[in-house]
């Protein structure tokens, strides 16, 4: 591993390329921007790619690090001016036809978010996706595509649209996904539908991705994902393979309009998460009541580090960078991050008391 630079710990520390002359361009590049982050992190990205022609990194690799980055920059170019708004992702077969109950239900809960002013994320083809986006409407909808030789053209309601992005790589796509949305909401679907709603999971589930209202949105008998519910109980948790407080991260519903309750609910009093330096900060819409506080200190002692609490605070100096947040309430808390279905199930008590 080649070493960061010395430099002045007032100033930015720029990985080298280890070529002076190259390392003095980047540098006078990078310092076209004002901010120092930015300066940093725009002069290791160059300094990234400079590298990979000293490795002598072969074409194909090259030519999937070019797309990927050009990708994502283009699609987070097309979310910005959407950022202050909630989105849900919408995950389900493209190939279940108008009228079947889940392409219904799909249409009904996209109809559920848009007049709650939250925007529906789909893949942007048929089926699910394009009942989604029906639902929701042309103006809260956001597509992300995938380039395949099937089933993958845009459906019409998002075709055309400036939201509409299109992916080489389903790993940018799902990148996409997670990052730019609030929500997950599975509907019936096949391994794509599944594989998503497990990358979803298996992010929350780490600490990954912050926690997100994941809900199985089933037909009203329940049978599409009764039988994976029952092996989540029967096998994962049963055998130790994951832990109970894991089935906190989701939650089955039999309509629509429990899905989008639900998914509304989640950011009733919560409203955002973030780690300064041990501490985790929790973001909310309205103060707590003092003996709530406490009354969770007690509740959740098991996934505080020793001899830590939870409490209420204002912006901690730390989140300057977040001045929009700057008037939420907060509360901070020593946070073990280990058990994140515990975390849930705090962001759940959070909500009743509020």
């Amino acid at each position: 591993m080649r070493k960061k630079t010395a430099g002045n710990p007032k100033t930015p520390r720029f990985y080298t390329t280890q070529t002076p002359v190259v390392d003095a361009q980047i540098k006078k590049i990078a310092a076209i921007f004002s901010d120092p982050q930015q300066q940093k992190l725009i002069a290791e990205m160059m300094t990234s790619a400079y590298r990979f022609g000293q490795d002598n990194a072969s074409m194909i690799d090259m030519k999937i690090v070019n797309n990927a980055v050009k990708e994502l920059r283009y699609a987070f170019h097309k979310f910005q001016p959407y950022r202050h708004l909630r989105k849900v992702v919408v995950f389900g077969s493209a190939r279940t036809p108008p009228g079947r109950p889940s392409y219904e239900a799909a249409k009904r809960f996209g109809r559920q978010m848009a007049r709650a002013d939250w925007m529906v994320i789909t893949g942007a083809a048929s089926g699910i996706m394009r009942a989604g986006h029906e639902g929701a409407g042309r103006q809260a909808s956001f597509g992300v595509n995938i380039r395949l030789p099937f089933e993958q053209g845009s459906n019409p309601v998002i075709a055309l649209d400036d939201k509409l992005i299109t992916c080489k790589y389903f790993f940018t796509r799902k990148l996409l996904f997670l990052k730019e949305s609030h929500a997950t909401a599975l509907f019936a679907g096949g391994f794509g539908t599944l594989d998503e709603g497990f990358e979803c999971l298996t992010l929350v589930q780490t600490g990954k991705a912050d926690p997100r209202p994941i809900v199985f949105v089933d037909n009203p008998d329940g049978k599409f994902w009764k039988p994976l519910i029952k092996f989540f109980d029967e096998r994962l948790i049963r055998e130790g393979m994951v832990s109970p407080s894991d089935q906190a991260l989701y939650r089955v519903v039999r309509s629509p309009e429990e899905a989008a309750e639900f998914v509304t609910g989640f950011y009733r009093i919560y409203h955002s998460m973030r780690y300064v330096g041990e501490r985790l900060v929790l973001r909310l819409y309205s103060a707590l009541p003092a003996a709530a506080v406490k009354m969770l200190s007690r509740e959740f002692k098991d996934v505080l580090l020793p001899r830590g609490e939870i409490v209420q605070s204002e912006a901690l100096d730390e989140e300057q960078d977040e001045a929009e947040l700057s008037d939420l309430p907060r509360l901070v808390l020593p946070f073990d991050r280990r058990t994140y279905g515990r975390l849930y199930q705090l962001i759940y008590r959070i909500n009743a008391l509020g």
